[in-house]
C-alpha cells in the first residue's frame, strides 16, 4: 500500500464524506424512480419490510450487545441504533434488488454494499479504532527507529527549563518524530511485534534533557501502531510540548500480545510467553540503553487502553521500581480471557494464588504504602469501566497513592475516551515529573468530570 493511500482518514474528511453521500443518493434514485414509474404501492410495501429489518436488526444489535454481552461490554445506542439503521436501509435496497430490472437492479446491488460500508464507517467513527487505510490493514505509518540515534542526556529537565527561562535552550525541532522498532527480547524471549516510538522536540535536540517515559499499550485486538494512531498519541504529546518549550514525555508503545489474535494477559505463561518480563524488563532496558530518558520510578509512567488499560494497573502495581504513575483507561478488575476456571488451568498452572497475585487491587494493597501516581478514566456510556475503574481507584487510595478518577462525557468503551481523558492525564502526571504546571485544574478540561472517591 501506498504512503498516500495509507494515510488516507476513515474517520473524517473526504473519503467517508463521499461514501455517505453516495448511499445517500443512491437510496434517494432507488424511491424516485420507483415513483417515477407508478410503482407507489410497491414502494410502500418494501418501505414497511425494511423498517421492519430494521427493527429486527436494532432487536438482534441490542440482544448482542446488552443481554449476551458477546463482545464483554455494551456496544453503545449510538452503534446499535447506526447498525439498526444499516439494516434498514440496506434491506430497503435487498427489497428493490429482488424486483427490479435492467440499471435499477445494478444500482440496488451497489447501493447493499454502500449500505454496508457506510455502516461500518459509522461504526468505525463511533470507536475511532481505525483513523486511516494505513491502519485498518496494519501498515505502518513510521520509519525503523534502527536508521536514527539519539544523543544522550545532556541535562536534567529542570536546568532545560532554567535555559528556556533565559532564551537560550539549545536548537530544536518544533515538533516530535514517531518511528518504530522491534526491541530486544534479549530476557524474555518473548515474540512481540514492532513497538512504536515518539520522541518529543527536546529529545530531538543535540543536547537533550533526560525526559519522562510513557509507556502506553494498545487494547486486545490491537497493535502498538493503533494506539498511536486512534489514539492520536503524536498530535496530542506534540500539542503538550509546543505549551512546554519542546519537552514532553518520550512516549513507547509496546507489543504485550505477539498478535492481534492473542491475549498475553500481560503474565508469563506458557501460552503465549513472557510478556510480563519483556514489559517489566526488556522493553525498559532497551529505553534506558537508546533513548534520553530519565531513570527514576517517578519519572516513569504506565498506561493503556481496555486489555491494555488492565495491563498498565497489573504491571504498574507490581513493579513499582519500574512505574511511579499508571494511566489506565477503560479497564478491567483482573486478566481475563473465557472462563476464569481454564484460564488459571492454562496460564497459571492451575495456581490461583498466582492468578491472584495479578490482580491490581489486590496487588496495590499488597505492597502499601505507595508513593506511586493513578490517573484512571472511563466512558460515559461504560458502565462496566465506570465500576471497575471506582474499585481500582479506591485501592490506590487506600494503598497511599495520589489518585485522579475522570469520566468522559459522550463516549464509551473507544479511543474516544482514551483521547479525552489523557490530555489532563498527561499534564496532571507531567507537573509531578517536573514537565511543567498545569493549564487548568484536571475538572476545568472539557467533556471530563471527577469522580470523587468518597
Amino acid at each position: 500500500m501506498g504512503a498516500w493511500l495509507a494515510k488516507v482518514h476513515l474517520t473524517q474528511g473526504w473519503l467517508p464524506a463521499s461514501i455517505f453521500s453516495l448511499t445517500a443518493l443512491a437510496l434517494i434514485v432507488l424511491a424516485l424512480t420507483g415513483l417515477t414509474h407508478g410503482r407507489w404501492r410497491t414502494l410502500l410495501r418494501q418501505a414497511a419490510i425494511a423498517l421492519g429489518i430494521g427493527g429486527l436488526g436494532l432487536l438482534a444489535t441490542w440482544l448482542v450487545s446488552d443481554v449476551f454481552m458477546l463482545f464483554g461490554v455494551s456496544l453503545g445506542w449510538m452503534v446499535i441504533i447506526s447498525v439498526a439503521l444499516g439494516f434498514l436501509a440496506a434491506g430497503f435496497a435487498v427489497c428493490i434488488l429482488i424486483t427490479a430490472r435492467g440499471w435499477r437492479r445494478v444500482l440496488a446491488a451497489l447501493t447493499v454494499l454502500l449500505c454496508l460500508l457506510s455502516t461500518g464507517l459509522r461504526v468505525d467513527i463511533i470507536y475511532g479504532e481505525f483513523t486511516t487505510l494505513g491502519s485498518l490493514f496494519s501498515v505502518s505509518l513510521y520509519p525503523d527507529y534502527k536508521d536514527h540515534k539519539t544523543a544522550r542526556p545532556a541535562m536534567s529537565v529542570t536546568q532545560w527549563r532554567s535555559l528556556a527561562s533565559r532564551g537560550e535552550l539549545p536548537s530544536h525541532p518544533s515538533v516530535g518524530r514517531s518511528y518504530s522498532m522491534r526491541i530486544p527480547n534479549s530476557r524474555s524471549r518473548f515474540a512481540a511485534r514492532p513497538a512504536d516510538i515518539y520522541l518529543p522536540p527536546a529529545a530531538l535536540s543535540d543536547k537533550p534533557p533526560a525526559l519522562p517515559v510513557f509507556v502506553l499499550l494498545a487494547g486486545q485486538p490491537g497493535s502498538p501502531d493503533r494506539l498511536f494512531t486512534a489514539g492520536a498519541i503524536p498530535a496530542m504529546m506534540d500539542a503538550y510540548a509546543s505549551q512546554h518549550d519542546g519537552l514532553a514525555p518520550v512516549v513507547v508503545s509496546p507489543d504485550q500480545n505477539g498478535a492481534s489474535s492473542h491475549n498475553s494477559l500481560c503474565v508469563d505463561s506458557p501460552v503465549y510467553g513472557k510478556a510480563e518480563t519483556y514489559l517489566s524488563s526488556d522493553v525498559p532496558a532497551w529505553i534506558r540503553a537508546e533513548l534520553p530518558v530519565a531513570s527514576q520510578p517517578q519519572q516513569w509512567a504506565i498506561g493503556g487502553f481496555s486489555q491494555g488499560g488492565t495491563c498498565s494497573t497489573q504491571l504498574g502495581a507490581r513493579h513499582p521500581d519500574v512505574y511511579g504513575s499508571m494511566l489506565p483507561a477503560d479497564g478491567e478488575l483482573e486478566p481475563t480471557q473465557g472462563r476464569q476456571e481454564q484460564m488459571i488451568r492454562d496460564y497459571f498452572g492451575g495456581d490461583q494464588k498466582r492468578f491472584l497475585a495479578q490482580v491490581p487491587a489486590r496487588a496495590m494493597l499488597e505492597r502499601a504504602p505507595s508513593r506511586q501516581l493513578l490517573f484512571t478514566a472511563a466512558g460515559s456510556n461504560d458502565k462496566e469501566s465506570q465500576h471497575n475503574m471506582m474499585v481500582i481507584a479506591k485501592a490506590a487510595n487506600q494503598a497511599g497513592m495520589k489518585v485522579r478518577a475522570v469520566i468522559t462525557q459522550g463516549s464509551g468503551h473507544d479511543w474516544h475516551t482514551v483521547k479525552t481523558a489523557w490530555k489532563p492525564g498527561l499534564e496532571w502526571v507531567g507537573e509531578s515529573m517536573g514537565l511543567g504546571p498545569m493549564s487548568r485544574p484536571v475538572e476545568d478540561f472539557p467533556n471530563i468530570i471527577e469522580t470523587h472517591l468518597g
